[in-house]
C-alpha cells in the first residue's frame, strides 16, 4: 500500500511563523505508526511530497526519516524509492527503543482474557501511544478481553523531582515542574478515557488506577499479565524547550528512546525470578508508601 501525503500529514498544522523541526516531523510519523494509521509494509510518499506537505525543506524531512530508521520504524531509507514502514521486532530479540518495542508486547498481552498491566514510569506518554494498537484491535473486533486492569505508579506532584530540572537553579522558579505536571496529568486523562470507554462500547470490566510515588523512578517498568517484565533505564540529557513563552534549559529524559529489556517467565529460572521479583516490588510499592494521585 502506498500512503498519500494527505493521509500522512492531514492533522499537521504548519505555522507560518515557524517551520517544523525534524524531531517534530519524526514524532508525528512515529505516533501514526504506533497508532496503526501507518502499517508495516506501507510505503511513505517521496521526500519532496512530504516536504511540501509539512512545509519544510527536503533536508528536514531526510533527517526525520533517518531518525525513524534508527528507531527501527522504517526500512529502505537510503534507497532511491520511498521507505516502507518496518514490521515491529519482538522485544526479546534485541533491546528496542520503548516506542518500538512496547506496542507489540502490549498487543500480545491484550490477547489474554484477563489483561493485567502494571507500570512504573515518569509520565505515561509512551504507554498512551503504545496502547493505540491493542485498543484499535478491540474496536475492530479482532480481540476481546473480558477484563482489563491497569495500575500505574508515577512521581508525586509534591516532591522535588530529580529530573526534569533546570541546569541552573533559579530560586523558586518551578516552570519545569509545572510543565512536567501538566504533561503528566493530560496524558493520564487521555489514557483513562481511552480505556474506560471500553466499558460503554464493549461492556468490558475495566479498571484504571493511578498512585503517586514519593521518589523519581530512575527506570521504567512494564509488567504484563504477570508473565513478562520490560525494563528500561531513563537516560538523562541536556536540552532546551520552549514553554510558557520562555526557553527552558534543563536536564531531562526521552523515555520513548529508552531501550527495553524483556524478561519472560517461561524463558527459564533467571527470567522467571526477575518477573516474580519485579511484580513483588511493584505490589509492595502499591500497597505501602504510595499515595492517591490527583489529576489537578
Amino acid at each position: 500500500m502506498v500512503v498519500t501525503p494527505e493521509n500522512v500529514a492531514e492533522n499537521v498544522a504548519v505555522n507560518g511563523s515557524r517551520r517544523l523541526s525534524p524531531q517534530e516531523i519524526a514524532n508525528d510519523l512515529r505516533e501514526r505508526i504506533r497508532a496503526g494509521e501507518l502499517r508495516p509494509g506501507d510505503r511513505l510518499p517521496t521526500q519532496a511530497e512530504l516536504a511540501e506537505r509539512f512545509g519544510v525543506e527536503r533536508g528536514t524531512v531526510r533527517q526525520a526519516l533517518r531518525a525513524l530508521h534508527e528507531d527501527g520504524l522504517l526500512t529502505g531509507v537510503s534507497k532511491g524509492s520511498p521507505p516502507r514502514i518496518a514490521a515491529p521486532a519482538p522485544a526479546r530479540d534485541e533491546p528496542q527503543p520503548t516506542m518500538v518495542g512496547l506496542a507489540p508486547r502490549l498487543t500480545e498481552a491484550f490477547s489474554a482474557q484477563a489483561v493485567q498491566v502494571d507500570v512504573v514510569c515518569h509520565t505515561s506518554e509512551t504507554l498512551m501511544v503504545a496502547l493505540g494498537e491493542p485498543l484499535r484491535r478491540i474496536h475492530e473486533g479482532r480481540t476481546r478481553p473480558a477484563s482489563i486492569d491497569l495500575r500505574v505508579l508515577l512521581p508525586s506532584r509534591d516532591i522535588n523531582l530529580a529530573f526534569p530540572r533546570l541546569v541552573e537553579e533559579q530560586g523558586e522558579d518551578d516552570a519545569v515542574h509545572q510543565r512536567w505536571l501538566e504533561m503528566r496529568n493530560a496524558q493520564l486523562r487521555v489514557l483513562e478515557h481511552n480505556l474506560l470507554t471500553l466499558r460503554a462500547t464493549h461492556g468490558m470490566d475495566v479498571r484504571v488506577r493511578f498512585r503517586a510515588l514519593p521518589f523519581t523512578p530512575p527506570v521504567k517498568l512494564y509488567l504484563l499479565n504477570e508473565q513478562e517484565a520490560l525494563i528500561g533505564y531513563y537516560m538523562l540529557t541536556r536540552r532546551e524547550e520552549e514553554w510558557g513563552g520562555r526557553a527552558l534549559d534543563m536536564y531531562d529524559v526521552l523515555g520513548s528512546q529508552s531501550l527495553l529489556f524483556s524478561f519472560l517467565k517461561r524463558a527459564g529460572r533467571r527470567d522467571a525470578a526477575f518477573v516474580e521479583e519485579s511484580q513483588k516490588w511493584f505490589d509492595a510499592l502499591w500497597e505501602t508508601i504510595t499515595t492517591d494521585l490527583t489529576l489537578s
